[in-house]
């Protein structure tokens, strides 16, 4: 029974799963006496659930063809259609805004950006945060599976990098990331969907009860939690108290949450490569170092800039608020690494502290890095910046021995060659990409500060950097149509990344 609905269209399996989840917040509804919402989502569940019902049986026994442009499409459409079906009860429950509003929340929400267009959280009832928070988790589960059984075999979505194959490299077996002299069956996308994601979702689901469980044993509230604990696997920072700092858990919760983050910096922490059964060693994996060097080095700088800053104002310098101060900016930096987006509750005491503002580009940095390969996190992902650090540094050795020969390995000598050479074409098309984005946002009436911001955000995935970067939040919502769609086209774009549109538009895929 599994393989039969298994062999049904992507987007129809995403439809059907979409429709159970609506049952969530219909039940949640009822039991905080929210009556008119939990009709709305029980009556989205069925409308939707018969349509899903045809549409399975129209097309249960159609050939598909097995080709690649046929799972990159289905991609596509998980952004780009699947958001008009969760908008419906979401329109339906809140009544006061547009369909065009909530179509851009829940790609918002879909693509883990988490950018909101409707920031006071009293503004929309306690059943459509939970629903934002959960069509945020499906969508980073969806990343999930999909950048291991349909990126990783086309070396993409960051898998390039490291990858012998370059484009061809569909041959690889169910363990991603290696090549074999003799392949006896390559197994279809279909076959690799399934197959990972009933690997990963005891995983993903058992994580996200963890944390769960935790912030209500911090003092968090169970529905707060509940949202937190999805938002930080997805990494989507949606929120129903606007933050961090609407809750009650403190510092203990936060510290549970950068726990629950480091997820998002490898697949290694959770996937093993899926190589073996052996538990690897986290820290030599180039991605876990890299970010452990960013997160440290940026901690250290601002905890020196605001404690300098203190000093020079004759603020008291206590061992309490610079402890404060540590930890806000430690939080911060691997929440914005990690495209997050969560605030700590002590960044704003650390700059009261000193009087300085940290500088909103650093923050818009950590999020164009981004977090690791085949993580819920956006960004240009640290393994293409540890391949440039490799390339940069073997350059300068040769400078000093122009004669010399690269060691560290097969792998190692990829990197610095090919690998590089991929992740340099992706830093160009996603600087290219900011430039466009933010030329049509230009268009639209939007001044070059709001137009960066809006750019990096959605590109990046990182929607609380409209809330947090500027002096003043960017109302979203009062955008025009134009701007509206132009966002929500750069945040799917920046989920499906660059790489990943131009191969669908390649006459090779369509020739394959």
């Amino acid at each position: 029974m599994l393989t039969q609905i298994t062999k049904l269209p992507l987007l129809v399996i995403l439809m059907g799963i979409s429709v159970l989840a609506m049952l969530l917040p219909a039940g949640f509804a009822w039991t905080v006496a929210e009556y008119y919402q939990g009709r709305v989502f029980l009556y989205g569940a069925l409308l939707f659930g018969f349509l899903t019902f045809f549409l399975a049986i129209a097309m249960a026994d159609q050939p598909r063809s097995t080709r690649h442009r046929r799972h990159l499409m289905a991609l596509l459409g998980l952004f780009v259609l699947l958001p008009v079906m969760l908008a419906v009860p979401f329109h339906q429950a809140l009544r006061t805004t547009t369909f065009l509003n909530a179509y851009v929340e829940m790609v918002s929400a879909l693509t883990t950006t988490g950018l909101t267009l409707f920031p006071d959280p009293d503004r929309l009832p306690l059943s459509l945060h939970l629903w934002r928070a959960l069509v945020g988790w499906m969508g980073g589960f969806f990343i999930w599976v999909s950048a291991i059984a349909i990126l990783a075999p086309m070396a993409l979505g960051g898998f390039e990098v490291r990858t012998r194959f370059g484009v061809r490299a569909s041959a690889f077996d169910v363990r991603y990331g290696a090549g074999y002299s003799q392949i006896t069956r390559v197994a279809d996308f279909s076959d690799r969907i399934r197959t990972y994601g009933i690997r990963l979702l005891p995983i993903y689901t058992g994580l996200t009860a963890a944390l769960w469980v935790g912030l209500v044993i911090a003092g968090e509230s169970a529905f707060v939690g509940l949202c937190h604990a999805m938002s930080t696997l997805a990494t989507s920072g949606i929120s129903p108290v606007g933050g961090l700092s609407g809750g009650v858990a403190g510092f203990g919760g936060e510290v549970m949450i950068a726990a629950f983050l480091i997820f998002a910096i490898s697949r290694q922490t959770f996937a093993s490569d899926m190589q073996s059964s052996e538990t690897p060693s986290l820290w030599r994996d180039p991605e876990i170092r890299l970010a452990a060097v960013i997160v440290v080095s940026l901690t250290s700088f601002l905890f020196l800039r605001h404690w300098i800053g203190a000093y020079e104002v004759d603020e008291e310098l206590n061992l309490t608020a610079g402890l404060t101060s540590l930890w806000g900016s430690l939080f911060t930096v691997l929440s914005f690494l990690t495209t997050a987006g969560f605030e700590s509750q002590a960044w704003e005491a650390s700059q009261n502290w000193s009087g300085l503002d940290t500088p909103g580009l650093l923050l818009m940095g950590l999020a164009m890095l981004g977090g690791g390969v085949a993580t819920t996190a956006g960004g240009a992902k640290l393994m293409r910046v540890y391949a440039l650090y490799l390339h940069g540094l073997r350059e300068m050795q040769k400078l000093v021995h122009p004669n010399s020969v690269g060691g560290a390995g097969t792998e190692a000598r990829h990197l610095r060659g090919r690998g590089a050479y991929m992740a340099w074409v992706f830093f160009m098309l996603m600087a290219m990409s900011v430039a466009l984005i933010m030329g049509l946002l230009a268009l639209t009436g939007q001044d070059f500060e709001s137009a960066m911001i809006l750019a990096i955000a959605t590109l990046t995935t990182t929607g609380p950097l409209v809330e947090i970067v500027a002096v003043e939040p960017l109302p979203v919502v009062d955008l025009n149509m134009p701007a509206k769609l132009i966002l929500t086209g750069s945040m799917i774009l920046g989920r499906l990344e660059t790489l990943a549109i131009i191969a669908l538009l390649s006459p090779d895929i369509w020739r394959r």
